[in-house]
């Protein structure tokens, strides 16, 4: 449940902060997905399974996951203030949000693997400038009901180059192997869902090791 829980704490945002993003994200949206690497995903909301006589996919009668951007981790606000939960509005550097989900799914042998897209988008705010966005996304399935399952959970950091002062940048992240068994009945699998958002506290930083201290020369012994 720790990746459940990780994904909800995005927080919730102002009305000033709603605010900011919509004037932050006035210009140019409209073309930011002419091309994207999601584009390639199949449109089909089945699963497919390979026809080892035909050497080619088959569509099962088994549902794909639906994706749905988790409540709370659709948007992503970097501060100018390292470790501040919430920047005011005039403080923000760097704001993400999630524009676009795309999925496919393969049944063989009992497993189901899916591929799952996220493209999103970073924008500079107005304490913004040219610099490095660390970007935490989280994938998790959930087996939803009276008493939420999780079936599995994946993390992934991204890094986003902002080139200028007032910028914005378009991200995507594919992860091809989310795999977990089918469950039983098979029907079940309509109850699934697969939960993407922001997950800035997910994982912890990587820290780098310490310089290995130099051992003192020995003395030469005296003879």
């Amino acid at each position: 449940m720790a990746g459940q829980r990780d994904i909800v704490r995005a927080g919730a945002r102002t009305a000033g902060l709603a605010g900011l993003a919509l004037t932050l994200a006035a210009c140019g949206s409209s073309s930011i997905l002419s091309t994207s690497a999601l584009d390639v995903f199949s449109t089909s909301s089945k699963a497919t399974t390979a026809n080892a006589s035909a050497g080619s996919q088959e569509t099962t009668d088994v549902e794909c996951p639906d994706v749905s951007v988790r409540s709370g981790a659709a948007t992503l606000l970097v501060g100018s203030k390292p470790g501040e939960a919430e920047p005011s509005p005039l403080e923000v550097r760097y704001q993400g949000s999630i524009l676009r989900t795309a999925r496919e799914c393969h049944v063989a042998g009992g497993v189901m693997t899916m591929k799952v897209g996220i493209e999103g988008r970073v924008i500079t705010g107005p304490a913004g400038g040219p610099g490095t966005v660390d970007v935490p996304l989280r994938i998790a399935v959930v087996h939803e009901g009276i008493n939420p399952k999780p079936i599995v959970s994946k993390f992934a950091r991204l890094q986003v180059n902002v080139a200028g002062a007032v910028d914005r940048v378009t991200f995507t992240h594919i992860d091809p192997e989310i795999t977990f068994p089918m469950p039983t009945p098979a029907g079940q699998i309509d109850s699934y869902i697969v939960y993407v958002g922001f997950d800035p506290i997910g994982a912890p930083p990587e820290r780098k090791k310490p310089p290995a201290k130099r051992q003192p020369a020995a003395k030469p012994k005296q003879s």
